[in-house]
């Protein structure tokens, strides 16, 4: 592609639920701009955008994809998220590097969750858009109801500055409000507005005028002079307002019949900001300060990671967006992050899977890199002079879990290392030892995503495993203060074991873990046999008396006991404390808690009383409920064991429309009526391990 100032680029991430149909935007896109020649379909599994064996296996798009094109000669480069709430860690990856975001809508589902989802990631950036009501050649597709759902929905001034010429099957072209001109199928054949149409268009144009005069004082006096706005000016204004996220433009169309994408793309080039027009800032390192960054192809050196992909014939691979200065092939650079000089070899120009190399890519621009040892997704690189650094990528909390195990002794050795490299691919999946339970959990956004980290483990790292829900770690505790006798004498010829304490033990409150005290007085135990006393009940208590989990939130107080001058020793009172925490605890009114969380469920109106009647079912408090913008919203406390599915069985229940977040909260005492059972499980799993 030829050389481009940065004034002269479009970075568009495109955004909308699955299923919404911009992966076949994209594409069509892609054609009309004659970046490809022949237009390829989800279906025939052959887009540019979607070439991941995932993604052909399952329909859905599951990686960003980088779509570069060129349109008036300007060079927009396309950014393909995944519309399902899985992968909502490549949705976070594009719109770090994109200056402006199209939100794709169908016409006939109408806003879903993952558009709502994802349009609160712009929020938080303040990221200028636009919407492409797509598919209006649908049944039951209507542009009037999807335009006033997103005005229920989204708190925006939504501009339509196209109109759909018929739906369903009369669906034929769109009336560009710009030129009053009407542009028929595939070709965009200029047309007169149909004559049924004409008062609808005169209407629109005049509101859309309206919001153009708003955004510019100017043009304001002047409208309300009755003077004609030029066609330049209404250009300019709508502009200025997309640019500033005081509007937010809305077009119609349908990508499979390839009708009023020429029209989005010529939207994208005159009303969404280039590199040079968006607002980004750095932390300077010398300083600590917060400072503006300009697209400036001379400036420092600032490029920012925002995804890494394990590519099985170049190694990793590193995408980047350059935020100032220019990068060259075969150079170094600072990692700011690592406190490390990375050496860069070929740098490549990506268009979905294909990389082509370049010498070098400038401010506002969009590369890859393969094989950078140390750097990885939100890494800032930069000249060791001048040591800015990015914000780094903030990813959402993980909703679904699973413990991971190893299918044979070679994959057991190779698990750890392919774990981290999975996690340093996709940081919305998460790795951690519980040892409590002595699994390796790995937690995401859900169970699809899951078992696609799962079979990426296995093709890209040859790791093979097994996944299975995670074990709850219960914990015990006591309820009141009880005092208990721990006597250890053992005589076995010469010399023997006397060890005698008495204990008191005194429940804390939840969240205190333990402690330990002696009041000991007069030498009835030696000093130095006390802190063995300690050192036995930190090794007996990470296994309680009821199931064998560990105990918590007590205080143990050795207040007496006896010895031997020849046959005591730390052993012998260890063992007597593990006998005082063992006669003691059943004493003190032990209890088994399990883990709660707060959790925040998003669901359409219209599901509301099947989420409550679900949640009452898994032991849940319900904490509040509200209305948000046409959406039912509940707010609960939920023990852990009700909900590790929950991910699952909540798109289940609302076809994919609801979604949840979830916060660990605190340890609650579980209901007596399950203390058995979790018991017998424990007893169960023990003996399993045994094996």
């Amino acid at each position: 592609m030829k050389d481009v100032k940065p004034e002269e680029m479009r970075n568009i991430v495109l955004l909308g639920h699955g299923n919404c149909g911009k992966t076949t935007l994209s594409e069509v896109l892609l054609y009309d701009a004659g970046a490809i020649s022949r237009l390829g379909t989800v279906e025939e599994k052959n887009t540019v955008s979607d070439y991941d064996d995932d993604e052909h296996a399952r329909g859905v798009s599951v990686n960003l994809s980088i779509l570069p094109l060129e349109w008036r000669d300007k060079r927009v480069t396309l950014l393909d998220a995944p519309g399902y709430t899985d992968f909502v860690g490549e949705v976070k990856n594009g719109l770090r590097a994109a200056d402006g975001a199209v939100m794709v809508v169908c016409a006939a589902s109408g806003v879903e969750v993952g558009a709502e989802l994802q349009w609160q990631f712009a929020d938080e950036t303040a990221m200028p858009r636009m919407v492409f009501i797509n598919k209006m050649d649908r049944d039951n597709a209507s542009f009037e109801r999807t335009l006033e759902q997103l005005r229920t929905k989204f708190e925006a001034k939504f501009v339509p500055i196209t109109l759909p010429i018929g739906a369903f099957t009369s669906f034929s072209g769109i009336v560009d409000l710009l030129s009053m001109k009407a542009y028929m199928g595939p070709e965009g054949t200029e047309a007169e507005i149909p004559a049924e149409m004409r008062d609808a268009a005169e209407t629109a144009r005049m509101e859309m005028m309206e919001f153009a005069a708003e955004s510019d004082d100017e043009l304001m006096l002047k409208y309300l002079d009755d003077e004609d706005l030029t066609h330049e000016e209404i250009i300019g204004a709508l502009s200025q307002g997309a640019k500033n996220g005081s509007l937010v433009l809305v077009l119609a169309g349908s990508a499979t019949k390839n009708i009023g994408a020429r029209r989005l793309l010529d939207a994208i080039v005159d009303m969404m900001p280039s590199p040079t027009e968006s607002s980004v800032r750095a932390i300077e390192g010398a300083s600590g300060e917060e400072v503006a960054l300009s697209a400036d192809a001379n400036g420092p050196l600032v490029v920012q990671v925002f995804k890494t992909l394990a590519d099985p014939f170049v190694g990793k691979l590193t995408y980047f967006r350059v935020f100032s200065g220019t990068l060259t092939s075969d150079s170094r650079a600072y990692n700011v992050n690592q406190e490390t000089e990375e050496r860069l070899g070929q740098l490549f120009e990506v268009r979905g899977k294909e990389q082509t190399p370049v010498d070098a890519i400038k401010a506002g621009g969009i590369g890859a890199v393969a094989k950078l040892s140390e750097t990885t997704t939100g890494d800032t690189l930069c000249d060791r002079g001048t040591p800015y650094q990015m914000p780094q990528i903030v990813y959402p909390e993980p909703l679904f879990s699973a413990a991971v195990f190893p299918k044979t002794k070679a994959d057991l050795d190779k698990l750890g290392t392919g774990l981290a490299r999975l996690v340093e691919e996709d940081p919305t999946l998460r790795v951690e030892r519980n040892t409590e339970t002595n699994e390796s959990i790995i937690s995401g956004m859900g169970d699809s995503h899951i078992q696609i980290a799962a079979r990426r483990l296995a093709q890209k790292f040859g790791v093979e495993i097994i996944t299975e829900l995670p074990t709850i770690p219960y914990r015990e505790t006591i309820t009141k203060a009880a005092q208990i006798q721990g006597r250890h004498k053992k005589q076995t010829g010469g010399r023997g074991q006397f060890g005698d304490v008495w204990i008191r033990f005194e429940p804390l409150e939840r969240g205190e873990g333990f402690e330990f005290d002696s009041e000991i007085f007069g030498g009835s135990v030696p000093r130095q046999y006390v802190p063995a006393v300690e050192k036995g009940l930190r090794e007996v208590m990470s296994t309680g008396v009821i199931a064998g989990y560990p105990t918590v939130d007590f205080k143990a107080v050795i207040y007496d006991g006896s010895y031997h001058p020849v046959d005591s020793s730390e052993m012998a009172f260890k063992l007597a404390a593990h006998l005082a925490f063992r006669n003691g605890l059943p004493e003190a009114g032990p209890v088994l808690l399990e883990p709660v969380y707060n959790i925040t469920v998003t669901v359409p109106e219209d599901s509301m009383g099947d989420i409550l009647g679900d949640l009452n079912t898994r032991r849940a408090r319900v904490q509040g409920m509200e209305n948000v913008r046409g959406n039912g919203v509940v707010t609960a406390q939920v023990p852990l064991a009700e909900i590790q599915r929950y991910a699952t069985d909540l798109r289940s229940m609302t076809q994919g429309r609801g979604y949840f977040t979830m916060q660990f909260s605190h340890y609650d005492i579980v209901p007596s009526h399950l203390v058995d059972s979790i018991a017998q499980q424990a007893q169960e799993r023990l003996e399993k391990e045994r094996e």
